[in-house]
């Protein structure tokens, strides 16, 4: 029974039937385009909502300071959501407004439950001027708290260029712990939905060594490397056998690769040209340590994509922080790879 619970779940998420898009206004002409394509590939209705934090100033007295105005904050918010709603209902695609006042956070996530979202889209930012990774402090904290695929759309996404015989690729990063099996599923899933090729892809340490002259980046692989693509094919096979299962087929291709993880990642999306960018993170790898680990940071920040990500359930953790029971461990710093 549980196991048809989880896939009942996955099924769900990756053809939703409510997505739920946060916006704080500026990033409408970013979230709206995959917002839309999204609806449409699902027939899923749109739920758009803005939160009108508590002090904003958006109004300016006569000598120019400015003030809290609540009332006319949130007719503005109606009022630039409007076209969009009209948008979409020319498309045939339900569309709602939403603007609430309050804790942007908790708003999103309390909209979440109320109309039973099945997935949430945000924008991020990138640098700052002192050249620091931003991610937003609403976004952090949605991803924190909802227990559901947010899609986050950072400043350099694009949708697909149309036309041509190009298979989609959908690039799922693993860290071949077993918590990140529920991602990879889901990833399987999402695939299947757009028609698309998964990709699975482990990134180990950089290769201290020179590579010999004909072995390519890699040089000859090690047992590391062969033990890395055994597993990412057992994952491949579990994951294609259950999509199978369920009434699909996808194509999943095993990859390993080594170097930095966040630059390896955006390479590989940015030259397969994916669509979409699935990471599964825990919360002691993903966001309470942003400081130490900025993988996923990272990638949130520049993908040319959209970027799913799952949180994944805590990991049995031992004395030094690795994952017990597996094989692999990806290391909070992200920068050696195991074997126990």
């Amino acid at each position: 029974m549980a196991d048809s619970s989880l896939a009942a779940g996955k099924d769900r998420w990756a053809y939703p039937s409510v997505l739920l898009v946060a916006t704080d206004l500026s990033d409408l002409d970013r979230l709206m385009p995959f917002a839309l394509e999204q609806a449409v590939q699902s027939k899923a209705r749109l739920i758009l909502i803005h939160v009108v934090a508590p002090a904003t100033p958006v109004s300016m007295d006569g000598v120019g300071m400015p003030y809290y105005d609540p009332g006319g904050a949130l007719d503005f918010a109606g009022k630039t959501l409007s076209p969009w709603c009209e948008l979409a209902c020319r498309q045939n695609i339900a569309c709602d407004a939403l603007v609430r006042e309050g804790h942007p956070a908790r708003q999103i996530e309390a909209a979440a439950r109320q109309f039973q979202a099945d997935r949430v889209l945000l924008g991020t930012r990138s640098r700052s001027k002192l050249g620091k990774f931003l991610l937003g402090s609403v976004a952090e904290q949605v991803l924190r708290s909802v227990n559901l695929p947010v899609i986050t759309v950072g400043p350099e996404a694009h949708l697909p260029v149309a036309g041509g015989n190009r298979t989609r690729v959908v690039l799922h990063a693993t860290t071949l712990r077993e918590t990140s099996r529920p991602s990879a599923a889901l990833a399987c899933h999402v695939a299947a939905s757009q028609g698309a090729k998964l990709v699975l892809l482990h990134v180990l340490p950089p290769v201290e060594e020179p590579a010999t002259e004909g072995t390519g980046r890699s040089g000859q692989p090690s047992s590391l490397d062969s033990a890395a693509l055994q597993e990412l094919r057992r994952i491949a096979q579990e994951t294609g056998a259950a999509q199978t299962s369920a009434g699909g087929s996808v194509a999943v291709e095993p990859h390993v690769v080594h170097g930095n993880p966040s630059i390896e990642i955006l390479a590989e999306a940015s030259e397969r040209r994916a669509s979409l960018i699935v990471l599964g993170a825990t919360d002691r790898s993903a966001f309470q340590n942003l400081t130490r680990d900025r993988t996923i940071y990272r990638v949130l920040a520049h993908a040319r994509c959209p970027v799913l990500t799952l949180r994944e359930p805590r990991a049995n953790l031992d004395a030094e922080g690795r994952e017990a029971g597996s094989g692999f461990i990806w290391s909070e710093g992200n920068k050696e790879e195991t074997r126990q």
